[in-house]
């Protein structure tokens, strides 16, 4: 039996009669039908094939292909960013008097769409600790209809017990949502917990270089047919062009995300212990709060290191504004080393209070280790703290 990443980097949409080896881009809006019947066919959803490029595409089709040879499930869609996944998957499955229950450590956008979206259509949400399982059940009510965890959380690391999240989720018959974009499908299978769909923000490590922008949901065909259906109303659909991108950035995922998380350890390693550092948090790290969750779910600790700098925002900044070498932006996931600030950037609409809740202080940095000779990553490191 094939592996999963040698079966996705072979999967791939059909050959034409040009016999090429690599796909080539279908940069079209519309397809065309052989006739009037076939047509209606289409339209019918009586045959397989594609109409129109925000329904289906070639490039997306094999992309979301991939995708659910390496998360192990049935079917998927494309969108054009990770928070049109991410809406998507909350719009297409609920409807007004439902109710969310949502781990409390969520990227700062996922937040906005719970506290300021979801509640103008009468659905409403309870937030739980992503890392403290006692209140997980009692937050569940008659009208809970999703479990929604992001694990590894950004950028707190939190590591969500998903075995746990798996016995709520069968005990109370919720849809398990796993947003798997720290870890990606290389190092945790969250549908080996019960997850009933996983979602990326693809512009991250799928990609893989900061090039594109992307998204893509997969999981139980059921509930992908109901967000198919959403999504090709509503039009949040992945050009070709950037599923194209995607489909070859995969075939190099698992080398990736390999270096990434050894560069990762070392730099952890490294800082550990620094005069200038805090509080330092990897999930390979054995002083890591959830090390031991990290071992059971996680093949390795991913690419993400986080720190928090003595002396809080103003030590950051001078941190921040100290490196050399390393990129100062919000993006992560790609080749290159890169440098967030949380507090005042990614999750700077959240209040002092809910930033702290989900362990966001004035001091933390977010390093997206990248590719680059670990020396050179740690020389730029040591030098920034060195002017704090």
């Amino acid at each position: 039996m094939k592996k999963k990443i040698t079966e996705s980097i072979r999967t791939q949409y059909e050959q034409s009669a040009s016999r090429e080896h690599s796909v080539p881009l279908y940069l079209t809006s519309s397809f065309t039908f052989e006739n009037a019947e076939q047509g209606r066919a289409l339209f019918a959803d009586e045959i397989e094939g594609n109409i129109y490029s925000r329904f289906s595409n070639p490039n997306t089709t094999e992309f979301v292909k991939k995708m659910a040879v390496l998360e192990k499930t049935d079917d998927g869609f494309a969108f054009a960013t990770g928070m049109a996944a991410v809406f998507a998957g909350f719009a297409a499955l609920l409807q007004s008097g439902d109710h969310i229950v949502a781990t409390r450590s969520l990227f700062g956008s996922s937040h906005q769409i719970l506290l300021k979206i979801l509640p103008k259509w009468g659905i409403n949400f309870t937030y739980v600790e992503a890392t403290d399982t006692s209140g997980w059940e009692e937050a569940i009510t008659k009208n809970t209809k999703m479990f929604f965890v992001e694990t590894p959380s950004n950028p707190g690391l939190d590591v969500v017990d998903m075995s746990y999240a798996q016995e709520l989720k069968e005990k109370y018959n919720l849809i398990l949502c796993v947003d798997n974009t720290f870890a990606t499908p290389v190092l945790q299978t969250p549908v080996d917990f019960g997850a009933d769909l996983i979602l990326h923000s693809a512009t991250k490590y799928i990609d893989g270089q900061g090039r594109m922008l992307g998204g893509v949901i997969v999981g139980r065909q059921e509930l992908i047919d109901e967000i198919r259906f959403f999504a090709r109303q509503t039009g949040p659909s992945l050009s070709p062009f950037n599923a194209w991108i995607f489909c070859k950035s995969l075939e190099t995922l698992d080398l990736r995300m390999e270096k990434h998380c050894e560069n990762a350890l070392l730099l952890a390693k490294a800082v550990d212990g620094h005069k200038q550092i805090e509080t330092i948090k990897y999930p390979g790290l054995k002083t890591h709060p959830q090390y031991e969750q990290a071992k059971k779910q996680m093949k390795l600790g991913g690419g993400i290191v986080t720190f928090n700098i003595k002396g809080g925002y103003d030590s950051a900044k001078k941190f921040v504004d100290a490196l050399q070498m390393i990129s100062v932006c919000a993006n992560l996931g790609d080749t290159r080393t890169i440098v967030t600030h949380p507090s005042s950037t990614t999750h700077s609409k959240l209040t002092k209070e809910e930033q702290e809740r989900v362990s966001i202080f004035p001091g933390l940095i977010r390093a997206s280790v990248g590719l680059e000779d670990i020396e050179d990553i740690k020389q730029d490191i040591f030098q920034a703290l060195d002017r704090v």
